[in-house]
């Protein structure tokens, strides 16, 4: 059997799936290789059905808790914008609700000359932060609140508040957010006050709405998660999809006393963190036509007449910057989410936050992080060179034993494998040190592609953005031209059929990297070079009989 043969193929065949399964991805479909969740979500708990609960609508009537963000009339409220360095928020008093959140520090991804939007209520785009009660006729997040005097902006100071009240049935919902300089997590309070008869017993609900569409300017070449995500103590993280809560059979942990929820897209993440110890019911449910919510329902227990409650709660909005979600709370650093390939991807991050703290450029970072990598498998890369070269030697003896033995396939792989015996080569030697590389190759290309620290980042020249495709291709001829020449170095398949396809390879994979993050792009160019540096030098000493 020509063992040369069938691995080459397999390779290609391979990358052949790879690029079907990209595509899959990208129209929705489920991948074969990266799993939808990190972890197994655990049935719903037996139990009250958070989605069950009353919340009042209008003039006293009650419905689902599911309906807690839709269906009800719309009513008018003013719009206030509070401003601090790093955020523009827009707060309507119609429900004290977050219906725009400006990101001052990042650029949007379709139009780099405006900033980013995370939460909007475009025609377009709803994504949205809402709260408020249920369990009777109480303010919810269709309530008119009426907005206190005080600053809009952080001017001189570190904090700026926006209080909100609303008033139904003589039970007072006070809504206080605190925004912080330098700090994408808003501090949420909400107090209720009993100012009626008789005692009640209400409930707080903490809610994230999103229609079930990719943000803009994601690429058709490679897919990022978008969606709910919900994390607590004894289930771990758990990703959702909102195909799953279109069809009903989304499985998550439902009741919890920590943890949070939250609605994750690539790059940015929006989390509801209520307190520890806080029992709380976890939702998620499509309410309306292509949109979906996932929540928080906290009992806040019985109120006595003239008496107050007050439930803290945190939501973070920003960035998925690992150094900042885990300090933002326990498990929040999940939803940087590297798939199978953590425990190597986690690393290699560590390691690149550690380089770039020193030369301060993400692009030579990468170069300096691929010249490492190159090192640590430099004694791998070399007998696979060398196993290479013996290959490229006998080239012309395996082309001969091909001619005499055409139509007896068995003869041909007997004297084959003489001859393999005879030069002590290994079939498999070039091919077993790669694949041994490939998962960290994968997990550099999951780190590249999932870190916002680079979003935006420079490298030198022409390339303004590592998370952007080079906008003068670049790179990718450059990563054409050196697989070129990567497969000219390596053994000429006897085959002239496997020869042209191993020929015609570099400009399927130069095609693709045309719209892969330059970044990753980068990565390919510096180890190609360097790869075909390291094995120039062993073929010419094998030749020359000094290796």
């Amino acid at each position: 059997m020509d063992i040369k043969r069938t691995v080459l193929w397999v390779v290609f065949s391979f990358s052949l799936l790879l690029l079907w399964d990209s595509w899959q991805r990208h129209n929705g479909k489920p991948s074969m290789f990266f799993p939808t969740t990190t972890q197994e979500a655990t049935p719903a708990a037996a139990g009250a059905d958070p989605s069950k609960s009353s919340v009042p609508q209008a003039a006293g009537t009650t419905a689902g808790a599911a309906d807690v963000a839709g269906g009800l009339p719309a009513a008018k409220g003013e719009t206030i914008t509070i401003t601090t360095d790093v955020v523009k928020a827009d707060i309507d008093t119609v429900g004290g609700e977050l219906k725009r959140l400006e990101l001052l520090k990042h650029r949007d991804t379709v139009d780099p000359t405006k900033n980013l939007v995370l939460f909007d209520s475009s025609a377009g785009h709803t994504y949205l932060a809402e709260s408020g009660l249920i369990g009777g006729p109480f303010p919810t997040h269709k309530s008119i609140f009426t907005a206190k005097p005080g600053a809009r902006a952080l001017d001189n100071g570190n904090e700026v508040q926006l209080v909100l009240e609303a008033q139904e049935n003589g039970v007072k919902l006070t809504k206080t957010y605190t925004f912080k300089r330098g700090d994408y997590s808003i501090d949420l309070k909400h107090t209720v006050t009993n100012d009626s008869a008789a005692a009640i017993n209400p409930s707080l609900y903490l809610q994230l709405v999103r229609d079930g569409n990719k943000p803009g300017g994601e690429s058709h070449f490679y897919s990022t998660f978008t969606g709910p995500a919900v994390y607590t103590d004894t289930d771990k993280f758990q990703k959702l999809t909102f195909e799953k809560i279109e069809e009903g059979k989304e499985q998550h942990a439902n009741k919890a006393d920590n943890g949070w929820i939250a609605l994750v897209q690539h790059y940015f993440v929006s989390a509801i963190i209520p307190p520890e110890k806080a029992q709380r019911d976890i939702f998620t449910k499509k309410i309306g036509t292509n949109l979906y919510a996932v929540g928080n329902i906290l009992p806040l227990g019985a109120v006595a007449p003239g008496a107050s409650v007050t439930m803290d709660a945190r939501l973070y909005s920003g960035p998925q910057e690992s150094s900042v979600l885990e300090k933002t709370t326990p498990g929040l650093e999940l939803v940087k989410d590297y798939g199978w390939l953590t425990i190597i991807a986690k690393p290699i991050f560590w390691l690149m936050i550690h380089i770039h703290a020193y030369v301060g450029n993400w692009g030579w970072t990468i170069i300096l992080l691929t010249m490492l990598i190159k090192a640590v498998f430099f004694p791998l890369s070399a007998a696979s060179y060398r196993s290479m070269a013996k290959m490229k030697a006998v080239t012309p003896k395996m082309t001969a034993i091909r001619e005499r033995h055409k139509g007896d396939p068995q003869a041909m792989n007997r004297e084959m494998m003489s001859l393999y015996k005879t030069e002590k080569i290994n079939p498999l030697g070039g091919c077993l040190p790669i694949v041994i590389q490939i998962p960290v190759f994968i997990s550099l290309y999951w780190v590249l592609l999932a870190s916002v620290e680079m979003r935006g980042a420079p490298w030198l020249g022409w390339i303004h953005d590592l998370t952007a495709p080079d906008p003068f291709y670049i790179l990718p001829v450059l990563m054409a031209v050196s697989m070129f020449i990567q497969t000219k170095l390596n053994p000429t398949p006897p085959d002239p059929v496997q020869a042209k396809v191993m020929m015609f390879m570099p400009i399927v994979f130069s095609v693709m990297f045309f719209f892969f993050p330059s970044g990753l792009v980068l990565y390919w160019v510096v180890n190609n070079v360097l790869s075909i540096t390291q094995q120039w030098v062993i073929t010419r000493k094998m030749q020359t009989g000094k290796a």
